[in-house]
């Protein structure tokens, strides 16, 4: 039996959405402000020669610089202003996170509601502030130790290029939490989303252009595109499967009148973290690998060499701590956005249960059971999917813009966004009946 809401939402029309102005207004200011960020992606930072910029990249492009390039939406190429994306910003809001959960008194101003969100806001932009200066400073070392790339090397340029991409950084940092308020989506994941999706274009052309001067086998771009159709096919299957657990609400008595006893759905999304834990995991392996990247084109180390090789993409270092960070922030992020106990004691609260479970304890250790089940199979599926296509398709020397990861972004962001706008419409046909409910009470009288 559907519910209200989800009958409603199968009647939507082009009628309704054209009556919607708020949700209009919120995707007009969402567009606007990506396509701010794209401007961004393409003004170089001052005092490099682009050129000799572009020829150094391209002798790394398929590393781990190549993925850098891919959050950054092909700023890292152009080394513009917004070269460093928000890596530091998901770096720092790891931290503090992990620090959360280890520290009582940020548990405690966790819990103090908008208050300590506030603050808790306000340290991690302090600490993005520091993880930027520290890594726009090693990129600035990078490029000086890159031969010709800057045109007057020194103190000047690395301090300016430091307040640049830290600048850079922070202004994206704003713009994503005025999309979250002002727009549609997540602001964070829809500007990763942009940069993807700006360069897939070139990134079909390129792919093309192989297949046709034989450097990628036809029968090889034919099981690229097939392999990029079936992952996904299986990111929008196991991102809309949930376990819902029944819920029974007993018969109560309101004056002389009984009311029967309702039945309801408990849904337990298969992947509660989303996207995160690809996200997450991508930029702690970013951040350390970008700068020994940079050093190691210089005179650098024979160790550092070593670790840079290691790191690469399709390398077996860095699938195993990919894989590593994925499986440990599904589990981490999903022990944050949903608390057992809690959703136990408000179903106690509301008279609610869980057949053949005792209300309470049991409850939460029932749902924290299946949760921990269920998020098995997420983490194992969201590994599958962000590794098996990095190593087939680092063999091949295809883009990374069409790789699993970029993928699982692309599609997981697109449904997180079609819903937002869904519940928008839903609530702009609850209020048209409220109306019309009310005016047709009035007239009666």
């Amino acid at each position: 039996m559907a519910s209200a809401a989800e009958q409603l939402a199968r009647n939507l029309s082009f009628s309704t959405f054209s009556k919607a102005k708020a949700l209009q207004q919120r995707i007009w200011f969402t567009l606007g402000a990506l396509l701010v960020y794209r401007l961004g992606t393409f003004i170089p930072v001052p005092g490099i020669d682009p050129d000799a910029f572009a020829a150094s990249f391209a002798q790394s492009s398929q590393g781990i610089l190549g993925m850098f390039n891919m959050f950054a939406g092909g700023a890292v190429e152009r080394m513009a202003i917004f070269a460093l994306n928000l890596i530091p910003y998901i770096t720092a809001s790891i931290v503090v996170q992990v620090m959360t959960t280890a520290s009582p008194r940020l548990e405690a101003l966790k819990k103090e509601g908008e208050s300590g969100r506030r603050k808790m806001n306000q340290y991690t932009r302090y600490l993005t502030v520091l993880f930027c200066a520290v890594q726009a400073y090693g990129v600035a070392v990078g490029l000086e130790a890159s031969q010709g790339v800057v045109l007057n090397p020194g103190w000047f340029f690395r301090i300016s290029t430091v307040i640049t991409l830290v600048g850079g950084t922070m202004f994206l940092m704003w713009v994503g939490e005025q999309i979250t308020s002002r727009g549609v989506g997540n602001g964070i994941s829809l500007i990763i989303f942009a940069g993807i999706v700006a360069n897939l274009p070139s990134t079909v052309v390129q792919t093309l252009e192989l297949s046709r001067t034989g450097a990628l086998p036809p029968l090889a771009a034919f099981g690229v595109l097939v392999l990029a159709l079936v992952v996904i096919a299986a990111i929008v299957f196991f991102e809309r499967a949930q376990r819902r657990l029944l819920i029974q609400y007993p018969k109560r008595q309101v004056g002389n009148k009984m009311f029967q006893g309702d039945t309801s759905h408990l849904p337990l999304k298969l992947n509660t973290a989303g996207v995160i834990p690809v996200i997450f995991g991508s930029s702690l392996l970013l951040l350390p690998a970008t700068i020994a990247s940079f050093v190691a084109q210089g005179d650098a180390p024979q160790w550092l060499q070593v670790v840079t090789a290691l790191l690469g993409r399709g390398q077996p270092l860095y699938l195993a701590l990919f894989a590593f960070f994925i499986i440990f922030f599904a589990f981490f992020y999903t022990a944050i956005v949903f608390n057992p106990t809690e959703t136990a004691d408000n179903l106690k609260r509301s008279g609610g249960f869980i057949p053949g479970m005792r209300p309470g304890e049991r409850t939460a250790q029932h749902i924290d059971y299946v949760l921990t089940r269920i998020t098995v199979v997420g983490a194992l599926y969201l590994t599958v999917v962000a590794l098996i296509p990095e190593v087939l398709f680092s063999q091949l020397a295809v883009s990374q813009f069409i790789g699993g990861t970029s993928l699982l972004i692309m599609v997981t962001v697109t449904l997180d966004t079609v819903s937002q706008v869904q519940s928008h419409l839903v609530a702009q046909q609850y209020e048209g009946l409220v109306k019309k409910s009310r005016l047709g009470g009035g007239k009666r009288r």
